[in-house]
Parts: structure tokens; C-alpha cells; sequence
């Protein structure tokens, strides 16, 4: 049931509401809003009206024509506003550029201003070319018609809807007219109060109703007439006689109503009221008072007060003080003292009613004033008063919060303040300042001061430490704040460790301390460390961060001999390599396939001695589910073998920080180390800007002004500004609109760098770029950064924005990560990026946030950063949730459990059920079900009944079984609870296969199977499911289906897998691909496509199809290397031109001629005397191999088999990036003896 809204609460508590229908649906407050926002999406002009218009409006021989203006438009479009933003901000700008250029023959200058106000800088020939596209589309249609269609679809011709409230409600003026309200006696008597007396009022309508029904003759001189006076009283008593309102009396509405009429509010203003009030029942009364609302007043205030009396039943009822009307929203508490005293009054006014039944009238109205209202209220407001300071409830249910040493979280402590942001209600921090006009919502969180230092914290000096720790942190003086506090737990003890901490607050310097910690504990006292006997796992959560961590811990242990290597899906190492590593830092994904495999790998993962988890706030984003199966993992191989593994776990500042540490088994009261943000090493102030259009492309012109005052308050301000946009296209088009919109408003010097001494210097080396863009922008202080760029490009926007010739550098999230260049102030601008493993644009996750927020402010520099955020307005509450750290970390283990459970049974950790349900109780899910059952399905009852949910989890492993058994992932027996594991699920464990992909191979995939047919078959895996065709991605997706396609693209590219194998082939093919999502789609395809195939290369192996095994090793080395099968080996080389390259493949001049050739004779062929030096160096370091063999019978089924393999290639590192791990395949039943000549 949705919460009911305020003033419906309020109502509940009067008779004015109609009753309630218990059977009614209640309406949701959010769909109200969904419903309200698709119906202004559909209302005006969009895309899909025009597109309907322009085909409806032609015979079928124009339409095609129109068809063909209309892709043209939405090209242009494109071309203006990017692709970065979806199909929606395409249409929506394509709908402007034809609202735009309607009939317009030429790209005037109102309409350049139009275009350039709302996308900012933009191609001219994009502009022409939507205005003939316009042109000719309307060309062939009548003009009325098309006059017609706009005004019918266009706002501008629909103010009528935006009507003052109330219009609906219908009075008949048809008989009279209604008096100005500036003619009421009142508005004589200037600006003295008037003091209405309500007694005196309800006594003469009383005697004019009397009266008027007595004999119908109007009273003479004061007394009010049936015609005017004694309307009120009249309409009354009709409207509650027709059983409306059955709990007031006359008397009662008959003030409210008086006091509404004699307000100075206007009719229109008035007939709304009186509707709430009265309801659809009181129309006709209603009409009837406003017509003769003028005549009531001047009856009443035309009447001396001493020649009213008053009636017994009147008196009792208004006697010193006037009862409250009942209507609108008046709610009356009571305390309980208060309700005494009533009851006292109401039982006294009994008894004097019994003694006045005898008695006269005069007597009556003495024995009613012994209770005085006036003294009541007195004693009322008191108790009020009192009231105000006491607990609402009698009955308060205190918590008694658990203290934590090593716990400072002012945000459990503090008083806060609840406030609705984007129609949620969030708890806010004190001193927050709000803004709420019709553009956009912003919510200012200002900086919070630094902790005050306490007195038993002391910092660690460097030179205190032992000589390990001395050479490690060589370079620096003292540990900072958070170090030394943890200090102590991390450098002296082997406990678990979790620190939640703020960004940029130091982490990586006390995983250091865990570090050298392990390595004294291998140290030898003669100084030597055992080096083979440990091994350090770094889990960062991209690779960017892996390399960087890689360089860091590297240079940092370097001094003690310490080797550190980098293992990720983009860097391989050998097993002598791991081996002869002390320190690997990896990816979850990597670490998670190294210690499923059960042999080989196996003994890496038994010789860990410290697993450190960067980022474990990632538990409730999709990649969460593996971290659970790491540390359960890792957990129960220390209870298993009981060695001693650390768990170190790094975080952002989270909410339920104790949840966090019981799933990595951490003391809370030793090793839980919390700081908020007053830890932070520069205090940060946030601010989040919601922009509250729904229409996309007034979306993005709101953002870009809202963006460009930002930054002119930081410039202004002296500080430097870095812009962070989603797209490598949009740091340009950021920049440029910017800089424009600088110059329209004439503030463009206020970006322009100071001319230092070393700027004439610094404007050389900009001028030697060939990026032209960069040098545009330089002279007015702008840069952009973003991995597409060189590299030297990027270190030059680097050095110069930190020499401060740079005042607003726009890039994307990879200079979060990558670089450490901070800025007083950071603005995000957007938040919806292209994920590929989604198919779909999505929120930009909380961790780039964190770490774009982490780079505000300089240390030594600022007294504070600043961080703003520019959203939608329906995102915007999102945002404030998390960065206050208001919503736990929920777990995702759910949706993968069947895969995890797969990657178990194949290690050999589980082999019941029984064990199964041991294993979940490791796993953070366990946590949170037993803290938050509702949000997994599990109703209270069941956690009472069950406080371990041991049923529950039985539950979930029985189901999982069940479908892995399905799919012959795993064979389980249900009759005795067991598991056994297959080569299938094996296969799909170390390959990291979906249980759903495999499900789809059992049913494609057999050993008849052509090359086409592989690739049908892993376009349709799970793993890219999520990749839809978009309708601007059609055009393209042809141009590549017919360029780079050479085998049968099933599906074509209208269904998902086609476009999935079409990408693929283009990838093989070296095809390059345009539009934004795309580049990403690609990317994502090319490197799970590879994995699936080396997986299904396995299956086949397993099944013993030979044939089919061939096919998947060869199609494994074309997806590895992107090369055909048919095309030129030397294609892999990139020194060689394509004109060379394709000479070699019409001569058909192969490698094995190539070798025989000599360099001049290859260059004659070729026409290019000096390329064949080249070729020839190339043709020797493709491998190649010599063999001789020997065969000698020993029995008579047994033979001897000498083989002798010599390379016959030259090695270069560069090209030969691979390593050869497995000795050769020989078919049939033989025993081979394998010996190596050593190749000088």
C-alpha cells in the first residue's frame, strides 16, 4: 500500500473527504509520476509523429524517397548532437532540426544561433544538410496539411492545458451576475480589523429563517429578510438534509461558511475552497452563496449588536469561544490531561442542563459560564507547551549502540535531518543548503571539519620503524593519520583486517604494512628472506588500477628484492615466472579461474599467505558474486588445511561496515578500522545538481549551462576545474561548447591563461602536436585528456594543467584512475555511460564516482575540495544515497550461485549437498539473508523457525544441482545427496562458462559442425545476450556485414546474435567500426568470443572429435592473431604495408617460397627494391620447426618413437608474445619418447 500524502492524512481526520473505498486501488505516487512523464513524452512533436506524417501523406513510389530524407536527417542529426547519448537524444534532435528549418530554403543566422544555443558548437555541412532533408520531405506535401500536423502536435498551440486548477468545476452564471468583490461594506473600514461576531450573526439568520417560514414576510427595519438573510441558514439546512456531512450541525457550518464569504479572497479563489468543502453534493449551494455573497455580509454587518438576542441553544454552543470549523485540515491533539479536563466539563454541563429545565432562560446562561473557555485554553496552550518537549510516544524503545574501538562514524551518531530530494526521503547531514527552481534541484553538502586529534593518538615515525619497514618507505617522513592508527593491528599482528576509509586517504600504504609484515615473517636472521615459502595476492578491480598498483609495490619493495608481476587477463605469465614472483597483484575475475583449477595452479594458491581485496564495497555490483567465491573460498582452505591465510579488505566508507567484516571474519573491537569523512586528507564538499526536463535534448543543453556556472564559479574563484564526461568524442565537443558559450556571454578572459614566464615555451610544445584540437583550445585555457589521445599528447595536458597555464581540462574516467592529478574542483557531467556487458547505457557506478571525487582537491594546496555531480532529476536521490552511505551492500551471489556451486564441485571442495550448504554459510549472501531476509524472500516466520536457514540454503543447493545436472555440468544423485563432477562442468568452470551458454551448446553444437556454424553457435551464448541491435546502429552493421563478413553471418542484423557474429568477423577481419556503442560492443565480443571458443576447442578435445577439434584450434588462432585462415601469415606483421601485403597475396608468393627467395629478387616482385630486406626478416620469425624421427620395434605391439624437434625460426619478443607449454599430440595408442636438441 503506498504511503498516504500529507494532505490526505490530515483530510482523514475530518468529514470532508468522501469515504474511502477499502476495495479501491490505491495509486502510487511513483507511477503517478512514470504515468505523467510518458504522457509528456508522447504529447508534442517526436520522431516516430513525423516519420508516420511524412509516409502517410505519400503514395508508396514518394515513399521510398522519404524514407531516404528522413535516415539523412537522423544522420545529421547525429553528426550534431554525437552518439554517445542513445537512438532518444538523436530523435529528440532530429525533431528540433526539422521544427528548425520548416519553411526554411537556407541555414540562416537565426537559425545557426537556434542550433548553436542548444548543442553548442557544430558541423555547418550537418546543418545544410538537415535543411534540404527538411525541404525536400515537405516538398511533395500539401502546406495546409502540414501547417495542420504542427499545430496539432506542437505546445506552443496548447496553453489552453495549462489552466488554473479548478476550471472544472461548473457554476451557471446565466441569471444573474455577480457583484465585485471591491463593494463589500467591509473594504470601507481601511485597515482596522473587522471583528465579526459570529453570535450575533447565527442569531439573525435564526429569526430571518424563522420568520421567512413563520408567514414569508420579510422583517422590517434591522431583521434580515427570507431573500437575503436567511439564504445561508436556508442552503444549510437543505445540503444537510440530503445527508451530507453527518457529524456537523447548522450552527457549525454555518460559521465556516460566513467566515469563508467575508474573507477577502476572490469568487474564483473562493469556489475551490468551498468545493473541498462541500464536495459535488454542494454545487447548487455553492452558486447560490456566491450569488448572493455580497447581500449575506452587508445583512449581517448592517445589524447594531444590541439588538440581537441570543438563543439558548445557540449560546450553548458558542458561548466565549467559537467552536473550530470542521473542514479542511484541522487535526486536534489532546493530551491526556486535556481529556480529562473535557470530560469533567461535558459531565458538569449535564448536570446544569437537569437544573436549568425548570428554571428561565437567564438563569441558564449564568449556570453555563462556570467553566470558562477562556481559562480552559490557557490550560490547554500550557500543556501544549509542555508537551512539546516529551517523547511522542510514552512508551520509547531505547538502543543501546554498540561502541567499536577503531570505529569514527559521525553519520551513526549525529541528529539528522529528513528532507524529500527527487520524491525520496533521505536522511541529510546538518548544514546542508538546498536550491529547487524550474530547471533543476540542488543539494549542497558542505565540507565537514578535519576530526580533532585525540590525546592518545600519536604518529608513526618512519625512523621508529625496524629496518624493513625503513627501506620500504624510504622518501618519507611520518605515516599519515589513519596509517598510524592502524599501525599498530597491521604491522605487529596477523588479524584479519577490514578499512573503510574515504578515497585518497592513504589505503595502499597500510596493504604495505600487512605486506611487510608477511615478508618479516619469512625473514631470516642473518637477513636473508625465504622468498619460495609466501605469496602476496593483490586483488585490485580493473586492470588500470592493476598496473598502476604493479609500478607502485614494485618500486616501493624493490629494495628488498621482492619481485612483483602484474597477472590479468591482458598480462599472461609462465609458471617459472609466478614461481619466481613473491607478489601478484590480479583482477577477481583472473584469481577466481586460477584457484578453480584443482591441478597445476593449485599449489600457487596453497603457498598464499596474504589476500588483499581493494575495493570490497564492489559486493553489490555485478562482479561482487566472484569476491564472495574468493574469500569463501580462501576461508575455507584455511579451516580446511589450517594454514594461516590474512584477509586484508580496503573499502570506501559503507554502511553496514559490521556485515562486511563478519564475511571476511574480522574482530570487530581489533581489526575493524571505520573513518568517515573527517579522515579524509582534504575535507570534501559535494554538490548534486538534478536537471528536472524529461525532453533529452533540452536534458543535455540544461546540463551544458548548468556545467559551464559551475565552472565560471571555480574560475572566477582562482581555482582549476576538471570536467569528467563519458565519452572520448564528448571531451571535444564538451570543450568547444564551453568555450563558446564563454564567448557569447564575453567572459572568455576569465579562462584564458596568465602569461607566466615558461607559457611562450609551453605554447612551442603545444604547437608540435599534431592533435588539432588540442592546440584550438590551448590559447583559451582549455584541455581535453583521454586514452584515444597519444601518449605524448596526454602527458603534455597533464604538465600543463598542473603548471596551471590550464584552467578547465575536460576528459573521461580514465585519468581517475590512471593518473594522480588532482584539482580543487571536479564536475561530472552526466551520468549515463555505454556498458557492453549490458548492451545498454547505465548509471555510472558508485566506484568511478568515489574515484572522481577522490581527485578533488590538493593536498599542501586546498583547505577543501569540491565534487559536483550534474544528474537527472529522477537519478538524483539515487546519487545522494549513495555518496551519504544511506543503502547497504546487498549481495548478488543469487543470480550466479548454480555457476559458483559448478566451479566447486569441479574443485572438489563439495561433494554433498551437506557440504554445499557449509560452503554458503562463507558466503556474504548467508550474511545479509540472516540480516535482511525480506529482500531475499524469506518472511520473518522462516527466519524464527530456522535462525541459520539451514532449509533455506539446502533449498537453493538442491535447485542448483538440479539444473547443473540438466545441463551435464555436474551428475547428482538425489537419493544419496552427492555430487560428481564432469568433464562439461569441469570445462565450463576453468573457461568461466555460464551455466545457460552450456545449456545452448548441448544443443547445438555436434562434430558436423563448419567454421559458420561455430560462430552461429557462440554468437548465441549467454555471456551476450544482453547486446541488442539499436535502429542507428542498422546501417553500419550492413556496410560491415558486406565488407568484412567472408562466412554466413546467421541472423543478419536485425536479431542480437547476428549482430554479435558480424562484430566478430569484423574483428578478425581488422575492420574499423564508427559509431560509439558499437566500438564498445566490439571490444566486449572480441574478448569473450575468444574464451568461449577455446572452451568449446576443449569440449570437442574431451568427446574425441578430431575433425572438429582441428576447426576450433585454427578458428582459436584466427580469433588470437585476427587473421583468416586463407589471408597472408605476414599480415600479422605491422611494419608492413597493406600495398605490400596485398602484392604478396595476388603473386601468391608463399612463406615457404618467400624463404627460398633472396631480398632482391622478393623486392623486384614486389616493385619496392628495399622492402625486401624487410619481408625476409619477417618470413624467419614466423615459427617453424624441423623434425626427425626414428622408430624401433621393442616388442611386438610396442614400438620406440624418437622425435627430434628443432626450431627453425628466429625470436623476437615483440612478435612472438606467446608462450609454448604443451608437448605434442600424437593420435592412436603409442608411447612417445619426447627428447630436445638445444637450438643455438
Amino acid at each position: 500500500m503506498a504511503p498516504p500524502r500529507l494532505t490526505g492524512a490530515l483530510r482523514s481526520f475530518t468529514n470532508v473527504s468522501k469515504r474511502e473505498d477499502p476495495t479501491e486501488q490505491f495509486y502510487d505516487l511513483k507511477a503517478k509520476r512514470v504515468k505523467r512523464q510518458e504522457l509528456f513524452a508522447r504529447e508534442g512533436l517526436t520522431w516516430q509523429k513525423i516519420v508516420h506524417f511524412c509516409s502517410e501523406h505519400q503514395d508508396k513510389a514518394k515513399q521510398q524517397g522519404a524514407s531516404q530524407e528522413l535516415k539523412s536527417l537522423i544522420q545529421a542529426a547525429k553528426q550534431i548532437v554525437g552518439t554517445e547519448h542513445g537512438q532518444e537524444v538523436i530523435e529528440c534532435a532530429a525533431v528540433f532540426l526539422f521544427e528548425t528549418f520548416l519553411n526554411k530554403d537556407h541555414v540562416g543566422t537565426e537559425e545557426t544561433r537556434a542550433i548553436k544555443q542548444m548543442f553548442g558548437p557544430f558541423p555547418s555541412s550537418a546543418a545544410e544538410a538537415s535543411c534540404a532533408s527538411v525541404a525536400r520531405l515537405v516538398g511533395p506535401l500539401d502546406d495546409s496539411k502540414v501547417d495542420d500536423f504542427i499545430k496539432t502536435h506542437h505546445p506552443r498551440y496548447h496553453h489552453q492545458r495549462d489552466s488554473a486548477f479548478g476550471c472544472n468545476i461548473n457554476f451557471s452564471y446565466d441569471f444573474y451576475t455577480l457583484d465585485p468583490l471591491e463593494d463589500l461594506q467591509v473594504s470601507d473600514l481601511g485597515d482596522e480589523r473587522v471583528d465579526v461576531d459570529f453570535v450575533n450573526f447565527l442569531n439573525n439568520q435564526l429569526i430571518g429563517y424563522k420568520s421567512a417560514s413563520e408567514d414569508d414576510v420579510p422583517h422590517s427595519g434591522t431583521t434580515l429578510s427570507s431573500g437575503d438573510g436567511s439564504i445561508l441558514r436556508r442552503e444549510v439546512e437543505k445540503y444537510l438534509e440530503g445527508g451530507n456531512m453527518i457529524s456537523s450541525n447548522p450552527e457549525e457550518l454555518c460559521t465556516s461558511l460566513f467566515e469563508m464569504l467575508t474573507s477577502h479572497r476572490s469568487d474564483d479563489e473562493l469556489q475551490n475552497e468551498l468545493f473541498e468543502l462541500l464536495g459535488p453534493e454542494g454545487l447548487e449551494m455553492i452558486s447560490t452563496l456566491l450569488q448572493s455573497r455580497t447581500a449575506i455580509v452587508d445583512s449581517f454587518l448592517s445589524i447594531p449588536n444590541e439588538q440581537t438576542g441570543y438563543l439558548p441553544d445557540v449560546s450553548q454552543k458558542v458561548s466565549g469561544e467559537i467552536t473550530k470549523p470542521a473542514y479542511g485540515c484541522q487535526v486536534i491533539i489532546q493530551s491526556e490531561k486535556e481529556k480529562q479536563m473535557m470530560k469533567i466539563y461535558r459531565r458538569e454541563e449535564k448536570k446544569e442542563k437537569k437544573r436549568a429545565k425548570g428554571s428561565d432562560d437567564g438563569d441558564f446562561s449564568e449556570a453555563v459560564m462556570i467553566f470558562d473557555p477562556k481559562e480552559m485554553r490557557a490550560q490547554r496552550e500550557h500543556v501544549l507547551l509542555n508537551a512539546r518537549n516529551e517523547p511522542l510516544l510514552t512508551r520509547e524503545r531505547v538502543y543501546e549502540r554498540i561502541r567499536y574501538p577503531n570505529v569514527y562514524d559521525s553519520y551513526a551518531e549525529a541528529t539528522k535531518a529528513p528532507a524529500f530530494v527527487g520524491g525520496a526521503r533521505l536522511l541529510l547531514p546538518e548544514g546542508i543548503h538546498r536550491e529547487n527552481n524550474k530547471i533543476y534541484e540542488e543539494v549542497e553538502i558542505p565540507y565537514n571539519e578535519p576530526m580533532p586529534v585525540g590525546f592518545e593518538e600519536r604518529p608513526v615515525y618512519i625512523s621508529e620503524l625496524d629496518e624493513v619497514g625503513q627501506l620500504v618507505f624510504k622518501g618519507m617522513k611520518r605515516l599519515n593519520r589513519i596509517q598510524s592508527l592502524v599501525f599498530e593491528t597491521a604491522y605487529n599482528t596477523n588479524e584479519n583486517l577490514l578499512i573503510c576509509a574515504p578515497t585518497g586517504a592513504g589505503k595502499t600504504n597500510i596493504a604495505m604494512l600487512t605486506v611487510l609484515h608477511e615478508i618479516r615473517q619469512h625473514l631470516q636472521p642473518d637477513g636473508i628472506i625465504k622468498k619460495d615459502e609466501f605469496k602476496i595476492v593483490y586483488v585490485a578491480p580493473m586492470k588500470a588500477l592493476a598496473a598502476e598498483m604493479t609500478n607502485y609495490f614494485s618500486k616501493r619493495l624493490e629494495p628488498l628484492g621482492i619481485i612483483v608481476k602484474e597477472l590479468t587477463g591482458d598480462m599472461q605469465l609462465t609458471k617459472g615466472e609466478i614461481l619466481r614472483t613473491q607478489m601478484l597483484v590480479t583482477t577477481p575475475e583472473k584469481w577466481d579461474v586460477v584457484t578453480r583449477k584443482s591441478v597445476g595452479d593449485v599449489a600457487l594458491s596453497q603457498i598464499v599467505r596474504l589476500l588483499i581485496l581493494d575495493e570490497v564495497h564492489l559486493l553489490h555490483e555485478d562482479r561482487g558474486p566472484v569476491l564472495e567465491s574468493l574469500v569463501a573460498r580462501t576461508i575455507r582452505q584455511v579451516e580446511s588445511t589450517q594454514s594461516m591465510i590474512r584477509i586484508l579488505g580496503l573499502s570506501a566508507t559503507l554502511p553496514n561496515y559490521l556485515d562486511v567484516a563478519a564475511f571476511l571474519h574480522v574482530n570487530p573491537y581489533i581489526g575493524l578500522f571505520f573513518f568517515d569523512s573527517r579522515f579524509r586528507p582534504v575535507p570534501l564538499g559535494q554538490t548534486f545538481v538534478g536537471i528536472k526536463t524529461t525532453n533529452k535534448i533540452q536534458q543535455i543543453h540544461d546540463m551544458e549551462e548548468v556545467c559551464y556556472n559551475k565552472v565560471l564559479q571555480q574560475i572566477k574563484a582562482g581555482h582549476q576545474v576538471m570536467v569528467f564526461v563519458h565519452a572520448r568524442n564528448a571531451t571535444v565537443r564538451t570543450a568547444f561548447g564551453l568555450i563558446e558559450m564563454a564567448k557569447n556571454r564575453g567572459e572568455i578572459c576569465f579562462f584564458q591563461p596568465d602569461q607566466g614566464p615558461d607559457y611562450g615555451q609551453c605554447e612551442k610544445q603545444i604547437q608540435h602536436s599534431r592533435n588539432k584540437q588540442m592546440k584550438e583550445m590551448f590559447s583559451e585555457g582549455f584541455g581535453i585528456h583521454h586514452a584515444g589521445m597519444l601518449r605524448s599528447d596526454r602527458s603534455l595536458m597533464e604538465n600543463m594543467f598542473s603548471k596551471g597555464h590550464l584552467k578547465v581540462l575536460v576528459c573521461t574516467a580514465t585519468l581517475a584512475w590512471g593518473v594522480n592529478l588532482p584539482a580543487h574542483a571536479v564536475i561530472i557531467k552526466g551520468t549515463q555511460i555505454y556498458d557492453a556487458k549490458r548492451g545498454a547505457f547505465v548509471d555510472l557506478g558508485i566506484l568511478d564516482v568515489m574515484q572522481i571525487f577522490g581527485r578533488a582537491g590538493r593536498p599542501q594546496f586546498d583547505k577543501y575540495g569540491e565534487g559536483t555531480i550534474i544528474t537527472t532529476h529522477d537519478k538524483l536521490s539515487h546519487y545522494l544515497t549513495l555518496l551519504t552511505q544511506q543503502n547497504p551492500i546487498e549481495s548478488q551471489f543469487l543470480g550466479s550461485l548454480a555457476d559458483n556451486l559448478n566451479a566447486e564441485i569441479a574443485l572438489g571442495t563439495v561433494t554433498n549437498v551437506e557440504e554445499a550448504v557449509k560452503w554458503l554459510s562463507y558466503t556474504y549472501l548467508y550474511v545479509r539473508m540472516r540480516a535482511n531476509p525480506l529482500v531475499y524472500g524469506i518472511n520473518h516466520k522462516a527466519l524464527q523457525m530456522d535462525p541459520a536457514l539451514k532449509l533455506h540454503r539446502k533449498e537453493l543447493v538442491v535447485e542448483s544441482g538440479r539444473k547443473l545436472d540438466k545441463a551435464r555440468m555436474i551428475r547428482f544423485d538425489e537419493r544419496t545427496c552427492y555430487f560428481a563432477s564432469t568433464d562439461l562442468g569441469r570445462t565450463a568452470s576453468h573457461f568461466y562458462i555460464r551455466y545457460n551458454t552450456i545449456e545452448t551448446f548441448n544443443e547445438l553444437f555436434d562434430s558436423q559442425k563448419t567454421e559458420a556454424d561455430i560462430l552461429s553457435i557462440v554468437s548465441k551464448a549467454e555471456e551476450f545476450d544482453q547486446l541488442k541491435v539499436r535502429d542507428e546502429e542498422l546501417e553500419e552493421l550492413d556496410q560491415l556485414l558486406q565488407n568484412h563478413c567472408i562466412l554466413f553471418a546467421a541472423g543478419g542484423v536485425e536479431n542480437g546474435y547476428g549482430k554479435v557474429n558480424i562484430l566478430l568477423q569484423t574483428y578478425i577481419g581488422r575492420g574499423e567500426v564508427d559509431s560509439f556503442s558499437l566500438i564498445s560492443d566490439l571490444s566486449y565480443v572480441a574478448q569473450n568470443a575468444a574464451r568461449i571458443v577455446r572452451a568449446l576447442f576443449e569440449i570437442a578435445l574431451r568427446k574425441r572429435w578430431p575433425a572438429m577439434t582441428y576447426r576450433l584450434l585454427n578458428l582459436c588462432k584466427v580469433i588470437d592473431r585476427r587473421l583468416w585462415g586463407f589471408a597472408h601469415p605476414l599480415r600479422q606483421f605491422p611494419n608492413l604495408s597493406h600495398v605490400i601485403l596485398n602484392r604478396l597475396e595476388e603473386k601468391r608468393l608463399t612463406v615457404d617460397k618467400l624463404k627460398e627467395m633472396k631480398k632482391d629478387e622478393i623486392g623486384h616482385m614486389l616493385h619496392h627494391v628495399n622492402i625486401g630486406l624487410t619481408v625476409k626478416q619477417c618470413v624467419h620469425q614466423i615459427p617453424a620447426f624441423t623434425m626427425e624421427a626414428s622408430v624401433q620395434p621393442i616388442t611386438r605391439t610396442v614400438l620406440r618413437v624418437l622425435l627430434i624437434i628443432t626450431p627453425d625460426f628466429r625470436w623476437n619478443d615483440q612478435v612472438l608474445c606467446f608462450t609454448y607449454t604443451s608437448g605434442p599430440w600424437v593420435r592412436g595408442r603409442a608411447m612417445v619418447v619426447v627428447g630436445r636438441r638445444p637450438h643455438q
